[in-house]
């Protein structure tokens, strides 16, 4: 945990003032794995992995820190965190209590300033600016942030800096339990050493290219030609500059409202691999149906539809197509989905994962209320099918996901991979 009473450390400014924004990330440490290790005290101190069975391709969603020891990981598949760590405890999870918890620690953010940006199910930035709702130090208010989610039975890691960026790299230099904080003016020194995979938004390809240009430090990153990064990653590239410099400034702010949120989508790895016409198509409408679900509960309607095949660990490919009205109907976009499924696949060639999903979001279209009527004169064809999955919506919710069943469903249940799903943006 970084000291910040070490003036060596902080920087020049006094440990107790603080100058500017002060913005933190809070990062819940092994999240899913901790709250096993909380709920089942006899794992406490033993590998945990929350994960998919090997039989059904599942993979790791979060390791405790006892079994990272042994080298396993989020996203690694079961077979091989099996391998590494034969003696770990496995458990498919429990999404409702994660989700519970989580609730109760963003109570504990919101407790100390209005300002809170869920990002996710374990993460959430918060400003807690000084002389903006509190004259405490920034540096005191994470600390007591820690203490009070420790009581919780679950721990978490905080960066504390002058912006976004600066919070979310920080908090990644020491876990579990770290606290770093980067005082106003150390922003360079702190980041410029760093590689620049570890700036979010940078993955594997950027950084491949950047390496190329000759950048592979976040400090080089802040030096580099602004036209050239523009002319190789276009509009983003002077954005990944001025971040690398810890210069962006982009407020905390709510959650996404409808109308901001990008996409909605769903996909599934499959136990067995899909050969078939009538199980490729019937995955497609199984999978568009749960996307449809998901829009009706946001109030969403979209106008593009993307679907995404893996033929194995891999290779795949997507394809994407404008429909001719936004629609939250998975029988208009799962329709267009299976098209696009003609066009990506052919007959006996293997399916390992399917996904689908919906953007181009317009949330100022009406809402369509009837129940099973064709709807207003003029109305898109489809939102009779709209109406009717609103009802079907409303039963699930009411009596269980098992209420209404069709057989595009039912071929597929237990066919999937275990793993929980993290649904990290769906907090």
């Amino acid at each position: 945990m970084t000291n910040p009473a070490d003036r060596g450390l902080m920087g020049a400014g006094s440990p107790f003032t603080w100058e500017g924004p002060a913005i933190g990330l809070l990062d819940l440490d092994a999240f899913f794995a901790s709250v096993e290790q909380l709920d089942h005290p006899s794992w406490r101190g033993k590998p945990v992995i929350v994960g998919g069975s090997s039989s059904k391709r599942g993979v790791v969603s979060t390791a405790s820190y006892e079994a990272r020891r042994f080298g396993v990981h989020s996203a690694m598949p079961s077979f091989t965190a099996e391998r590494l760590c034969p003696d770990a405890i496995w458990t498919q999870g429990n999404y409702a209590r994660y989700r519970e918890m989580s609730d109760a620690v963003m109570a504990l953010v919101d407790a100390e300033t209005p300002l809170v940006q869920q990002v996710s199910i374990d993460e959430a930035f918060f400003d807690v600016t000084p002389g903006r709702f509190s004259r405490e130090s920034p540096v005191e208010i994470c600390r007591r942030l820690q203490e009070r989610v420790s009581e919780l039975g679950v721990t978490c890691s905080i960066g504390l800096g002058t912006s976004k960026t600066v919070a979310k790299v920080a908090s990644e230099r020491e876990k579990p339990r770290g606290l770093t904080v980067v005082f106003p003016g150390t922003e360079r020194a702190f980041l410029a050493p760093l590689g620049v995979g570890a700036m979010s938004g940078v993955g594997s390809a950027t950084e491949k290219r950047l390496a190329q240009m000759g950048i592979t430090t976040l400090g080089e990153l802040a030096r580099a030609d602004v036209c050239a990064l523009e002319r190789a990653f276009g509009v983003l590239g002077p954005r990944m500059a001025q971040r690398a410099a810890g210069l962006e400034r982009s407020p905390v702010s709510a959650a996404a409202a409808p109308d901001e949120v990008k996409s909605v989508s769903n996909e599934r790895t499959f136990e067995h691999d899909l050969t078939s016409e009538a199980e490729v198509h019937a995955a497609v409408r199984h999978i568009a149906s749960l996307v449809g679900r998901r829009l009706r509960k946001r109030g969403l309607r979209g106008s593009t539809v993307t679907l995404k095949l893996k033929y194995d660990a891999l290779s795949g490919r997507s394809a994407q197509r404008a429909l001719a009205h936004p629609t939250d109907d998975e029988r208009v976009f799962g329709a267009v989905a299976v098209e696009l499924a003609g066009e990506l696949w052919h007959e006996g060639a293997p399916v390992r994962l399917l996904g689908v999903g919906v953007s181009g979001f317009d949330a100022r279209r009406p809402e369509q209320l009837e129940l099973f009527g064709a709807g207003e004169p003029g109305a898109p064809e489809g939102e009779g099918g709209s109406a009717l999955g609103r009802v079907t919506d409303e039963l699930r919710e009411r009596f269980g996901d098992d209420a209404v069943s069709y057989g595009r469903d039912l071929r597929f249940r237990g066919r999937t991979s275990d793993t929980t799903p993290m649904n990290k943006s769906d907090f």
